[in-house]
């Protein structure tokens, strides 16, 4: 496999050794990176490791320290880091399982993939897999990688195993700090059937090929232009949002639900009213 191997060591299920190496499930998407220019000479800044009293130093003489007062730090070289004994740097043992639907959304941080190191650990691989399919749990554990101890959560995924960068409680914020304000109120009866309408004419299966990243092919729109103009200015056309009318809520809410579930564009702020029709000239008699 070409790829580097973010771990190597092994996965622990009670007596059980399952030789594995684990790889990044993702990559970074398309995106545009900028450097910093100094404008009046046109070359790009540079960043020195600066001394206070000293200046400019050699990468070579850094090493890491913690602070344990003002002023006053610890020194550690990499042997002395890389020294610290913690199983869990060659060993991920199961110690629990919980069900999938447990762990909430917020927890998850990264994914990646679980390949078997050898022949020889493919069948305890598999046979752990199958486990995981068939009692529809995650594998919880945790393993000590590039400095750091991460919980991580380990479950079947097609013919293998994924396992999922998981936060620590302490890491995630607490829901209710930010919806303690929003109401709780039972939504108009009609508005809800018109919501779920709505989202049951737009649902489907996810596909993340359908989905395509506008603002950067947007940006190298912009560079292009402004390659072109010599150094111009170049701004984008932006599209003005229409004013919203301000009526009765609910009004404005069911004419746009119902304009979106019969598929028109834009919902009428409100149905203009009709010019009275003429009356008929009365008929001259005889």
């Amino acid at each position: 496999m070409a790829a580097r191997a973010y771990w190597k060591g092994q996965i622990r299920l009670a007596l059980v050794s399952i030789p594995v190496e684990i790889y990044p499930a993702t990559k970074s998407g398309a995106a545009i990176s900028f450097r910093q220019i100094h404008e009046p000479s046109g070359k790009p800044v540079k960043y020195e490791k600066v001394v206070p009293g000293i200046g400019a130093i050699d990468t070579d003489d850094i090493v890491k320290g913690y602070e344990t007062s003002k002023g006053n730090y610890v020194l550690l070289d990499e042997e002395e880091i890389e020294a610290v004994k913690l199983e869990s740097k060659r060993t991920l043992e199961l110690v629990q399982f919980v069900d999938a639907g447990e762990i909430d959304i917020l927890y998850y941080a990264k994914p990646y993939y679980v390949v078997p190191a050898d022949e020889l650990a493919e069948e305890a691989y598999i046979v752990l897999r199958e486990a995981l399919k068939k009692s529809k749990k995650v594998g919880l554990g945790q393993l000590s990688v590039r400095g750091q101890e991460q919980l991580v959560g380990l479950r079947p995924c097609g013919r293998g195993l994924v396992l999922e960068v998981l936060r620590y409680a302490d890491e995630v914020n607490k829901a209710a700090n930010y919806f303690r304000d929003v109401g709780n109120a039972k939504p108009d009866a009609d508005l809800l059937d018109l919501a779920a309408t709505l989202i049951d004419k737009k649902s489907g299966k996810f596909d993340a090929g359908d989905y395509h990243n506008h603002y950067v092919d947007a940006l190298k729109r912009v560079i292009a232009k402004k390659a072109k103009a010599k150094g111009k200015r170049v701004l984008e056309d932006v599209e003005e949002v229409a004013p919203v009318s301000r009526g009765s809520n609910v009004i404005d809410l069911m004419a746009a639900l119902k304009a979106s579930v019969d598929g028109k564009k834009k919902a009428p702020a409100a149905e203009a009213k009709k010019p009275p029709a003429k009356k008929a000239p009365a008929r001259k008699r005889a």
